[in-house]
């Protein structure tokens, strides 16, 4: 923990009490040494869904940038919903194809 938290440690109490929460969550296990050994990679595991990730590739990368919009456009825009400036990506990207 950074010297300068904010957030104070939390006690020994409280950590007891979270760890008894774990212990009791049915749906919390650890795996065994047995399980950790038979365990296959993803790709053999769950092949159609990495053919399909790598078929779409490595995520894209995306880079924060400021740009000038005309008020009433940019008041549209947000106003559409949540996910606008995905939407905006896909026009722009949709533009250039075109061009």
């Amino acid at each position: 923990m950074p010297k300068h938290s904010k957030i104070p440690p939390i006690s020994e109490t409280e950590e007891a009490r979270i760890q008894s929460q774990i212990a009791a969550d049915p749906d919390d296990f650890e795996a065994t040494d047995n399980e950790l050994s038979s365990a296959k990679p993803f790709s053999e595991a769950f092949p159609h869904l990495a053919k399909s990730i790598r078929r779409h590739g490595p995520l894209r990368k995306k880079e924060a940038v400021s740009i000038r919009i005309d008020i009433d456009v940019l008041e549209k825009l947000r106003a559409s919903g949540d996910g606008w400036q995905s939407r905006v990506n896909d026009l722009l990207r949709r533009h250039l194809e075109e061009v």
